[in-house]
C-alpha cells in the first residue's frame, strides 16, 4: 500500500464508525468514577479559565498586548485559546505510550485496525476542545465582544493541529511497545512544548528576548496556531496567510509520517506483547 494523505484519509473514513465509538469510549473512561460524570468536561475547562485569569492576569499582570486597552479577561481567554490547542497534543501523546500495551488482546486480532486506538486518544481530546472553544466563544460575547468574519479561517488552524497531534500519538503509541520508559519522555518533552508554544506570551517577546532562539521556534507549528486563534477569535484580525500554508503542510506531513511509522512498525506488535 503506497501511504499518502489521501490514503490516511481513507483510513481513517473506512473505521470512522469504530473510531467513534472507540472515541466516546474513552472520554466515558476518562470521566467515569466520578460524581459529576461528564460535566467535568464543561466544570474543568471553565475552572482552568478562572485559574489562568487569576494567576497570569491579575497576579503576574501577563499581556498580549494585542488591542488597545487589554484587560485581565482579555489575557486570560488568550492563554486559554493557547492553552486549548496545545491540549489536542498535550493530552492525547501523554496517553500515547500505554495505548497499544494496554489492549493485548486487540494486538492478537489479526483484523482488528490498531491504527484507530491512537485515533481515538486524539478523538478524545478533540471533543474536549470544542467544549473549550464554545466556553471561550462565550466568555468573548459576555466581555463584549463579537465575532468577525476572521474566525472563518479557525478550521484551518485546528485541523492541522489534529493531523500533527494524529502523527505524534501514531509514533508514541508505536514506540511504547519496544521502549516502555518512553511515556517519562513525552513528559518531559510536553512540559518543554508548553513554554516553546508561546502560550503564556506574545511571540512578539521571543523576538525581543531570544531572537537566537527564534530561528529554531518559528518552525513550531504550536507557536503560530496558538497566535493565529487568538487572532481570528479574540482580536478579530486575519490570520497569517504564510503561517497558516506552514501549518496545513506540517500537519499533513506528521500524520502521514506518523501513520507510516506506525503501520511499519505494527507487525512486530505481536512479537513484544
Amino acid at each position: 500500500m503506497i501511504l499518502n494523505p489521501v490514503t490516511l484519509c481513507r483510513i481513517l473514513l473506512a473505521h470512522r464508525r469504530l473510531l467513534w465509538q472507540f472515541t466516546l469510549r474513552n472520554v466515558e473512561i476518562r470521566h467515569r468514577g466520578s460524581a459529576l460524570g461528564l460535566a467535568w468536561a464543561v466544570l474543568n475547562p471553565l475552572l482552568i479559565l478562572a485559574l489562568y485569569v487569576f494567576v497570569f492576569g491579575f497576579i503576574f499582570e501577563g499581556r498580549f498586548n494585542a488591542i488597545p486597552d487589554e484587560t485581565n479577561w482579555d489575557y486570560g481567554l488568550g492563554v486559554f485559546v493557547g492553552l486549548t490547542l496545545f491540549h489536542v497534543v498535550a493530552e492525547a501523546i501523554a496517553v500515547a505510550p500505554t495505548i497499544i500495551v494496554t489492549n493485548p488482546n486487540f494486538v492478537k486480532k489479526v483484523v482488528f485496525p490498531l491504527e484507530v486506538l491512537p485515533a481515538a486518544a486524539v478523538g478524545a481530546s478533540v471533543v474536549h476542545m470544542a467544549i473549550s472553544l464554545v466556553l471561550i466563544l462565550i466568555g468573548v460575547f459576555i466581555s463584549g465582544g463579537h465575532v468577525t468574519p476572521a474566525i472563518l479561517a479557525l478550521p484551518f488552524i485546528i485541523l492541522p493541529i489534529i493531523a500533527i497531534a494524529l502523527g505524534l500519538t501514531w509514533v508514541f503509541a508505536a514506540l511504547g511497545v519496544f521502549f516502555r520508559d518512553i511515556g517519562q519522555l513525552v513528559g518531559a518533552m510536553t512540559a518543554g512544548l508548553l513554554f516553546a508554544s508561546a502560550i503564556f506570551y506574545p511571540v512578539s517577546k521571543i523576538l525581543i528576548h531570544a531572537p537566537v532562539a527564534w530561528h529554531i521556534l518559528k518552525f513550531n507549528p504550536l507557536i503560530h496556531a496558538a497566535a493565529m486563534a487568538r487572532d481570528v477569535i479574540l482580536w478579530g484580525r486575519p490570520a497569517s496567510i504564510s503561517h497558516l500554508i506552514w501549518l496545513n503542510i506540517a500537519g499533513l506531513v506528521c500524520a502521514w509520517l506518523g501513520l507510516a511509522c506506525f503501520l511499519r512498525l505494527k507487525r512486530a506488535f505481536a512479537d513484544v506483547i
